[in-house]
Order: structure tokens, then C-alpha cells, then sequence
């Protein structure tokens, strides 16, 4: 790549040249090392890229020396002018390497006018108005040329800041030479009497620096004024006044472009003008725009950075500015210093040149908008070289932006000294020096991004040569497989071309049709076997002959093939979801050793085959599982060798995976008589996909070992009725389960059953719900339903209360096991006890609900404050139920609506509270009992009238209550029993007032003084922690708390339970300690 070091030819030279003349300057670049053209920018100062000017006077040019191995760069000015002046840079560049060279232009020769816009190369750049030579200067300057008087007289008259339209108006050139002259003739003037020193005819500030206007007047005391563009300016933050002495200063802050305009002080009727310029610094482009080539619909991204975060700049195509009215098809974007022109989905018309453009410098780049379509004008050709010349492979496709890679043989050429890529343009070259004959090979040129392949061959002179590339077990070993073809094409070479001779055990194969024949072509010759068989196996050879010389190979051929198929699987051992296959070897390997065997299963109505393994299997035999009960499968297998997969065996035969279901369960004898048995069970736990066809009954008589059918066929019935047997007979039954699978297991009765009728006692089994008091609501249906048995059937009589029932008031429904007492719509005179009588008494109480009475004797005991007190006695009629509270409300005289003061309340007096001052009220009761609340109330006869203020209260008078109470154990303790060397607890829970004193006692001795126990008493609960208890510990513990009102004790019992070597441990340990022997 180009480096300052790898640039041997001189750089660029600066130049002069006369106006209207012609220039040239030329860049060399040594491109020895480059593997590809470099990158090469001609710029105008530093940022103006000359390649967007390309047209009547500069054109760019480009070559490349082959010899010499130099590229040559030239830019040639056609018909220079005075605008071409100026620095100019050149820029080489690769990947991963740059370097430059700058150099200046002068022309020379006299301009009749100058401009106050400059352009360059036909693109106008806009230029700026510069005053800075008017700021506080004094010397004379000199004039061109003398204007009209009457521009003169206009330019006097006129303020500063119509100077500059007043120029362009008269066509004024020198606009700032006439400024000097004109100030000239302004100091001649006559002196002003009411200014010493008037501000000076212009002042320039930057943009957000302070500037000071200052003019001194004759009068110390005089007012002055200031004016801005003829309006007076007030006193703000940015706009201070000050006098000092004769002095007048006007100070401006942080000037910004609405500062700039013209500026008067005024005193009496004499005024001093002058005019500020706020000069605002130029935005620079510090990262130019790049040039882009996208294809048709991708994203287009301009991105530049400027010198300031949130600059304004102006973008514009092909000279055409782009508008906010555009937002459809362009979008702007700035982040921070950035600045962003974006096309989501190009077409071609978006191709041109883009500008973006600063008060201090403008950028362009070029966007080429391309189709998706890569036309080849020229392909790559055959070759035929002779030793040590040069091969030279060339293309040329429409884009000269398409990069591409060239392969030999499938592989990638990679460049060295001998072999040269190179890139220029349209057009792609492939340069071989000195040609050898590894060089002959196939040559493809793949253009990057586009589905193109072009290929060529090189021939290489030489002596006639045979190239084989077997892909056999050896290099002269092809191998094919029985019944393919076999095309053998070997490529062969020589000049002139050679004559080839096939053969085969000395049997000259010459035949252009058959099954076995040769084809001769110019640069190889082709065998070929149709449909190959075993004989065909054995060494052809080949011979290539030409003046030059001879040359032979032979070619072993070995005809192999795949296993047959082999014979349909069995299948055997199917269960609920699995099975055994098996399979035999297939009768023909291919000659090659069977390796394998691939098992494939899938259901019948489907067309998918599933692989069941992935590692070959080794033996004839596997278990297959994961299978679905109840669904139809097939099984087939392939035979697998080194050459490949046999084709699939025949199809197995279709079988289901399923399983019995399992035996019935609870198998039992229901019923006995002298002829008949009834048996009942319940279904099997598992009857899986199979479903279930029924159940089979048998019997044996006991001794034999014959089953007899006990009912004719399959019953699907969970109970059967045994008939015809005869009586006294000992009978073996037992039941099966069956289905598509077969049968289940036999559920078998454990003990023979004797034909015989059981006599069974009459008994009732009286519901739980039934043996407490049946309470109904008035209305509500009774159903009591009371199961009983005995044999034979007993007699069923119902009574209430000694009395037999009434058939229309009361219904009766008797049946084999139970009995059922049904009233519609119960009465009150429906409650009693009713008898039930099976040769067994049973009784049932039942109560029927109605709604209460009203309370009865409803009184207004007291009246007081805001609050009234009330007194009732129990309603008459609780309606047969118990009376589960009453509701009190209140209501105003005034009004008469009524509000629920109190409901549920359970006690037969309350006092209503928070009364209104003033008003009357009634009060009214209602009881209420489970069937709800009475129909009518209990109201009280008066209203209790709420006395205003002034009424006096007398607070009743309370005797104080005495809390105290004797020790209660609200808690006992509870016997326990421990394994000794564990630490253990006894607690309980005391209360009493006041607090009473607790001593705990261990066999009526006081433990207070024993370091071994721990009392703790916390909120009434009392603990004793014993520390490691041996079997000395055990015993009874008494807890005993006592206060003044008196006292209480409670006991329990402790275990201390150990094995025996600690009970020796502890007797001796208990010797030791108490001095024993």
C-alpha cells in the first residue's frame, strides 16, 4: 500500500501559469506491492473534493504502466482564471495506508473586476462581506478610479448600512476603497458643536462578545439618546448606559445577530452614526461527506460532522435545495455534531450529487443508485501457452465497483511474484508470468454479491500426458456400484492433440455405442459402462499418444453395490406400548460386509416413516417402545454396507400395541338363595385402549377342576345373577375381563359359596344426620331415607308419637333395603318423633320451623341526654325454633321511617344512643328465630321525646367492680415421657388477680433452691426447664400458684426412660455422689 516511504516518484510541484492557459499536474504512485489500484483525491483547499468539478476546465485522468509497474494521476486545468488560484492537495489511498502531497497554483494577469461571490469550477460557493479593513483604521487608502459625483453624493447622504445595497445597485466594485474616500470627505466636514468625538463609521464584534459605543460631547450635562435602526433603545440586561464625564458609553452584551444594524446617538438635534457588524464564526465541515453506491431499495446514509453541536446546514441536490416540504423522501438528522441526510428505500432517480453546505465550507458527494444486475461484457477465454509465456485471463462486467475473486481448480489464487490480480475499472485481470505446466487448471472469475461463475481453462504445451483424479480406495481404483453408470473422463494433454487407446487384457476397446464405450474428445477421453455389472470388473488401460511422446495409465474398476433388501420383519411380544422385532441377514451383501441395520416404523394410515435408530444396530433383534396403544403400526428394515442404505424390506404386518385390561375388582357375593347366587364387582383399574367387551363368569364346584360358563357369553353388566343351581352345592365363581387383547387375570372369591338361603337378622341402619333433631321450615319438603336389611324381607311399620300416619298427609315408599318418609310441604303439627319398626325400634325426631311472634310488653324505661332505654319480654309463639336474637329500629316522629338501630341482638332490653335534639321517636321489635324475622313488631305506645339544652344530667351511679379472682389453671400439665440426657420442659398456663406466686414441687419436694430446674413465667404461662434428666428425675412434678383470694395446684407425671447401660451409669454415677456403697 502507498506510504511516504513507498512513493519513490517526486510529489506534486507547485506551479504558475498565465490566465486563460492550460495546466497540468501529475501524481506517480509505484504499485509494485499493490495488489489493487489505489485511491486517489484531488482537493481545493482543505475540504473542496475536485472530483464534483469535473467538467469544461478540469478533467482527471488516470493510467497505469505495466513495464514499469507505475499508476499515473493527472489533473489538468483547462483555460486557468484568477479563481483558480489557490492550494491544492492530492490524496493516495488503500485499505490500510495513506499519503499526500500538496502544492500551489498562481495565475498571472491583471482582473478588470472582482467579485464579491466567488465561484469555482461552475459551482458557486457563497461569499462573505468583509469590513474588518474599516475597524478604527486612519491611513489613506488608495482609489481605482474616481466614481460619479452623484454616486458620491448618494453615498454621503445615505447611512452604513445601505452601503452595501447601494454598491450592488450602481455596480460599485471597490465598494471598500469608496468607503476610504468617503471617509476622507467626511473628516473634512465642519466640526460638530455638540460632539468632541463621534462614534467611528463602523464597529465589528464577534457573535456573543460585549462591545462599547463611545462618544464625547461638548456639554457634560447633555442628554443623548441611542437609536437602533431609528428606534430608541431602553435600558435592559443586554443594553447599559453610562455617562462618565463627557463621555456617553453604550454597552451591548453578548451580542447576536439581532445586534447587527445601525446605531445613532443623538443630542439636541445633531446625531452620530455608525453601524456593527456581529460576525458570527464560520461553521466548519471538520469530516467531509462520502461518496456512496447502493443498490435499488437499500438505505442511504450522508453523514458529516461540523465544527459546532446544532449547527444549521443546507442540503441541496444536484444544486436543488432539499426542503422540510420533502420529509416523505428525505430525512434530517442531527446528534451533536453530526449531521445526517438519510433515504430509507433508494431508487434510481435519487442518483446525483449531494451537498451539504455552512456558512464556512461546503461538502459534496456523489450517489450512484444501481439496478441489481450485473451484465458481462466480455468473459474469460481458453488458453493455450507454451512454456515460460505469459497467460493472461480477462473479463469485463458492467459495474466498475464489483470486486470479485478468482479460483483455480475451486481454489482461491492467492498473488505472488509470478501470478498478478488486478482491478481497473470495468475490467479484471488474471496475469500469469512464465507459465509452467502446474499452471494448467481451470480458471473461474465469481464477481462479489452476484450469482456469476466464468471459467476457462489453460492449456499448457507439452508432451501428451493422462491426469487422473480417482476418488477410489487407491489412485488407480474406481469403484462403482452394480447398475450405475460409470462415466470415466480423464483428462489428458499434449500438442498436437494425442490419440487415445482404451484396452482391457490386451482387448482393444474402440466401440462409440453399447453398453461399454469409449468417447474421444480434444482435450479427454471418456469411458463409459452402462448400467455396470460384475464382469465388467477388472485393469483398463489407457494409452495417449502424439509425436511428441506416449503416455499410459491403468484404471482398476471393482463393481460393488448395496445390500439386498432384506426379508419383512416379524413382529412378536407386543405389549401395551412396545414390541420385539426381528429380521434375517439379506441373502446378497454387495460384497460388502453389512455393517448395520436401519429400523423405520409408522402407522397405518399414514405415508411418514419414522427412524427408530441412529446408531446402526448390530444385532437381528430390537425392542421398540414408545408406541401408542390402540394405534395400527408397520415395521420395515434396511440393510446398510460401506457403499450405502439396501432398499427398504416388505412392510411388517400390521399390528397394534394393546394390553388386557386388568381383573375386576371387588369381587363379591351380594345375595344368596336356595337356587341362585348374585355376584357384583367392580371395573377393572386399567382397561386401556383396547376398551372392554365384557366380562366372563364361571364356576367350579369345589373339588373339581373344571370352569363352567356361568352365563351365557360376555355380560357388560358390573353384576350378575347366577339361576339354576342346586341347592346345597359348594361353588367356586371367579370373573375375567376381556378385550381386543385378550383376557385380564381372574378375580376369584376366596372361600366356595353354599347354594344356600341365609337367614339374616332385621336391622336398621339410621343415617348420622338422623339420630339428633330434623329441623325443617314451614313449607320446606321432607325426605328421610332409612336403609335396612334382614332376610327374608321384614315388615316395615312407621308411627308418630304411638299413632299411625295419615296415607294423604304423609307418604310412604318401602323397598327391598330402604325405606322413604316423604311430607311436601311441612306443618307445624308435622313435628314429633317418628317410630320406625323392623322387628327393631328407631326413632326420628323431626321439628318443623315457623316464623316468630312479635316481643311482647315493649316499654320506654327511661329517656336521657340523646339516648332512650327499652324493655321487652320474649314473643309467645318462637315459632318451634329458638330465638336467635331481635332487630330494634328507630323512627321520627316527623317522617315515620324507620331505621335498623340493632340486629342479631340477642338480650331483651338495649339503649338507643346518638338521638337528635328535639325530635320525637318510636321504637319497634322484631324477633327473629333460623326461618327469619317475625312478621309483625312490638312498637311502643309513646315517643320518647329528646329534651334541648338546659335539660340536666344525672350520670348514674356505679358501683366499682372487684376484678379479683383466686389462682385458676387454665392450662394443665401433661404427663410426658424422655429419653434421659435431652434437656425437657413442662409447661402450663395460670390466671388470677392479682398476680399469683408460683413454687413447683418435684414429689412434694421444693425445687426453688435446685441449680438443675428453671423457672420461667411469661403472660401466665409457666415453664419448668430441666437440665439433662436422668432416670433420678422421674417422677410427679407439682406446679402451685397462690395468691390472696387463694390458691391452686396442678400435677403430672415424668418418665425418664434410658437403656441400661446408662441406668448403671446413672446408679453409680448417684453412689459416687451421695456417698452409697
Amino acid at each position: 500500500a502507498p506510504a511516504a516511504s513507498e512513493l519513490p516518484a517526486p510529489p506534486v510541484e507547485s506551479s504558475q501559469n498565465t490566465e486563460g492557459g492550460n495546466i497540468t499536474f501529475t501524481a506517480k504512485v509505484a504499485g509494485e506491492s499493490l495488489l489493487k489500484k489505489p485511491s486517489v483525491k484531488w482537493f481545493k483547499g482543505k475540504w473542496m473534493d475536485l472530483a464534483s468539478k469535473v467538467g469544461k476546465h478540469l478533467q482527471l485522468h488516470d493510467s497505469y504502466d505495466r513495464n514499469n509497474k507505475v499508476y499515473t494521476f493527472e489533473m489538468e486545468i483547462i483555460e486557468a482564471n484568477m479563481t483558480f488560484a489557490g492550494g491544492y492537495r492530492c490524496e493516495v489511498s488503500t485499505k490500510d495506508k495513506f499519503d499526500s502531497s500538496n502544492f500551489n497554483l498562481t495565475v498571472n494577469g491583471k482582473m478588470n473586476y472582482c467579485h464579491l461571490a466567488s465561484s469555482c469550477f461552475g459551482h458557486d460557493d457563497a461569499g462573505e462581506l468583509n469590513f474588518s479593513a474599516l475597524l478604527k483604521k486612519r491611513g489613506d487608502g488608495k482609489t481605482e478610479s474616481q466614481p460619479e459625483v452623484d454616486v458620491w453624493e448618494i453615498l454621503r447622504k445615505a447611512p452604513p448600512s445601505e452601503y452595501e445595497k447601494i454598491a450592488f445597485q450602481y455596480g460599485i466594485t471597490d465598494l471598500r476603497g469608496m468607503l476610504k474616500r468617503l471617509k476622507r470627505i467626511k473628516k473634512e466636514e465642519k466640526k460638530s458643536t455638540a460632539f468632541l468625538k463621534k462614534l467611528d463609521p463602523a464597529y465589528q464584534v464577534d457573535k456573543g462578545q460585549k462591545i462599547k459605543l463611545v462618544v464625547e460631547v461638548a456639554n457634560p450635562d447633555a442628554d443623548v439618546k441611542w437609536l437602533k435602526n431609528g428606534q430608541e433603545i431602553q435600558v435592559s440586561g443586554r443594553y447599559i448606559f453610562e455617562a462618565v464625564g463627557n463621555k456617553r458609553i453604550l454597552t451591548i452584551n453578548h451580542c447576536s445577530l439581532a445586534d447587527d444594524a445601525a446605531y445613532e446617538c443623538v443630542v439636541g438635534e445633531e446625531k452620530s452614526f455608525t453601524e456593527l457588524f456581529v460576525k458570527e464564526p464560520p461553521i466548519l465541515i471538520t469530516h467531509p461527506l462520502e461518496d456512496q453506491m447502493v443498490m435499488v431499495g437499500e438505505r442511504v446514509e450522508f453523514e458529516c460532522e461540523v465544527s459546532e453541536e446544532g449547527a444549521t446546514v443546507k442540503w441541496e441536490k444536484d444544486g436543488v435545495e432539499l426542503t422540510r416540504e420533502e420529509t416523505f423522501k428525505y430525512r434530517f438528522k442531527k446528534d451533536g455534531k453530526k449531521q445526517y441526510l438519510i433515504i430509507n428505500e433508494s431508487t434510481k432517480e435519487d442518483s446525483g450529487h449531494y451537498t451539504v453546505k455552512t456558512n464556512g465550507g461546503v461538502s459534496v458527494a456523489e450517489l450512484i443508485v444501481q439496478e441489481k444486475k450485473l451484465e458481462v461484457y466480455q468473459s474469460i477465454a481458453d488458453l493455450t501457452v507454451k512454456a515460460r509465456d505469459q497467460a493472461v485471463f480477462k473479463c469485463e462486467v458492467s459495474d466498475e465497483n464489483v470486486k470479485g475473486i478468482w479460483l483455480k481448480n475451486g481454489k482461491e489464487v492467492v498473488p505472488d511474484e509470478r501470478i498478478k490480480i488486478s482491478h481497473i475499472g470495468r475490467i479484471h485481470k488474471l496475469t500469469i508470468e512464465d507459465v509452467t505446466p502446474g499452471d494448467e487448471a481451470d480458471y473461474s472469475f465469481i464477481p462479489q454479491g452476484f450469482a456469476y461463475n466464468l471459467s476457462a481453462k489453460l492449456q499448457f504445451l507439452e508432451p501428451p500426458k493422462i491426469h487422473l483424479d480417482c476418488l477410489g480406495q487407491s489412485p488407480d481404483t474406481i469403484v462403482v456400484v452394480a447398475g450405475n453408470k460409470l462415466r470415466l473422463d480423464v483428462p489428458i494433454s499434449g500438442d498436437p492433440t494425442p490419440t487415445v487407446i482404451w484396452q482391457k487384457v490386451n482387448k482393444l476397446l474402440f466401440e462409440s455405442e453399447g453398453r461399454v464405450r469409449v468417447e474421444k474428445h480434444e482435450d479427454h477421453c471418456v469411458f463409459i459402462i452402462e448400467g455396470a455389472e460384475k464382469e465388467d470388473e477388472g485393469v483398463y488401460r489407457v494409452i495417449v499418444k502424439n509425436p511428441v511422446g506416449e503416455d499410459k495409465a491403468d484404471i482398476t474398476v471393482k463393481v460393488i453395490d448395496v445390500p439386498d433388501p432384506p426379508e419383512a420383519p416379524k413382529i412378536s411380544n407386543i405389549g401395551e406400548d412396545y414390541c420385539t422385532v426381528q429380521w434375517q441377514p439379506p441373502k446378497y451383501d454387495g460384497g460388502q460386509p453389512v455393517l448395520g441395520y436401519i429400523l423405520e416404523r409408522k402407522k397405518k394410515k399414514s405415508y411418514r416413516w419414522m427412524r427408530l435408530n441412529f446408531d446402526l444396530l448390530k444385532e437381528l433383534t430390537y425392542e421398540a417402545k414408545r408406541m401408542i396403544e390402540g394405534v395400527v403400526y408397520e415395521m420395515r428394515i434396511y440393510a446398510v454396507n460401506s457403499i450405502g442404505m439396501s432398499r427398504p424390506s416388505p412392510a411388517s404386518q400390521p399390528f397394534m400395541p394393546i394390553a388386557p385390561p386388568s381383573e375386576p375388582t371387588h369381587f363379591t357375593v351380594e345375595d344368596v338363595s336356595d337356587s341362585t347366587v348374585a355376584l357384583k364387582w367392580r371395573p377393572p383399574e386399567r382397561i386401556g385402549a383396547g376398551g372392554l367387551d365384557g366380562y366372563i363368569v364361571e364356576y367350579c364346584k369345589e373339588g373339581s377342576t373344571e370352569w363352567i360358563p356361568a352365563l351365557p357369553g360376555l355380560t357388560e353388566r358390573t353384576s350378575a345373577l347366577i339361576k339354576d343351581l342346586v341347592t346345597g352345592d359348594k361353588l367356586n365363581f371367579r370373573i375375567k375381563a376381556i378385550n381386543l387383547a385378550g383376557e385380564s387375570g381372574a378375580a376369584i372369591i376366596k372361600e366356595p359359596i353354599t347354594v344356600q338361603e341365609i337367614l339374616q337378622r332385621p336391622k336398621i341402619w339410621l343415617p348420622r344426620h338422623l339420630r339428633q333433631t330434623l329441623v325443617k321450615k314451614v313449607g320446606e319438603t321432607i325426605n328421610i331415607v332409612i336403609p335396612f336389611q334382614g332376610k327374608p324381607r321384614p315388615k316395615i311399620i312407621w308411627t308418630k308419637d304411638g299413632q299411625s300416619l295419615d296415607a294423604k298427609d304423609v307418604g310412604i315408599r318401602n323397598s327391598n333395603t330402604d325405606t322413604i318418609l316423604f311430607i311436601r310441604k311441612a306443618e307445624l303439627h308435622h313435628s314429633g318423633a317418628y317410630e320406625l319398626l323392623n322387628q327393631k325400634q328407631r326413632f326420628v325426631h323431626v321439628s318443623s320451623a315457623d316464623k316468630p311472634g312479635p316481643p311482647q310488653n315493649i316499654k320506654l324505661t327511661d329517656v336521657w341526654g340523646f339516648n332512650a332505654a327499652l324493655e321487652w319480654t320474649p314473643p309467645q309463639d318462637d315459632g318451634n325454633a329458638q330465638i336467635l336474637g331481635y332487630t330494634v329500629q328507630k323512627a321520627d316522629k316527623k317522617t315515620m321511617e324507620w331505621y335498623t338501630v340493632f340486629d342479631h341482638y340477642r338480650r331483651t332490653n338495649c339503649v338507643v344512643s346518638e338521638l337528635i335534639m328535639g325530635n320525637e321517636y318510636f321504637f319497634r321489635v322484631f324477633s327473629e328465630n333460623l326461618c327469619g324475622l317475625s312478621e309483625t313488631a312490638a312498637t311502643t305506645k309513646n315517643p320518647a321525646y329528646i329534651q334541648k339544652t338546659g335539660t340536666t344530667y344525672k350520670p348514674p351511679c356505679y358501683k366499682e367492680h372487684d376484678f379479683s379472682e383466686p389462682p385458676k389453671f387454665t392450662h394443665p400439665l401433661v404427663n410426658r415421657s424422655v429419653i434421659a440426657g435431652y434437656n425437657t420442659t413442662l409447661s402450663c398456663a395460670v390466671r388470677g388477680i392479682p398476680k399469683p406466686k408460683i413454687y413447683w414441687y418435684k414429689n412434694k419436694v421444693d425445687l426453688s433452691g435446685d441449680a438443675k430446674y428453671r423457672m420461667f413465667s411469661k403472660q401466665g404461662v409457666l415453664t419448668l426447664e430441666i437440665r439433662k434428666p436422668t432416670p433420678f428425675d422421674g417422677g410427679f412434678y407439682t406446679c402451685k400458684a397462690v395468691n390472696e383470694c387463694g390458691e391452686a395446684e396442678i400435677e403430672c407425671r415424668l418418665d425418664v426412660r434410658g437403656n441400661q447401660m446408662n441406668v448403671m451409669y446413672y446408679v453409680l454415677h448417684h453412689k459416687q455422689f451421695s456417698g452409697g456403697h
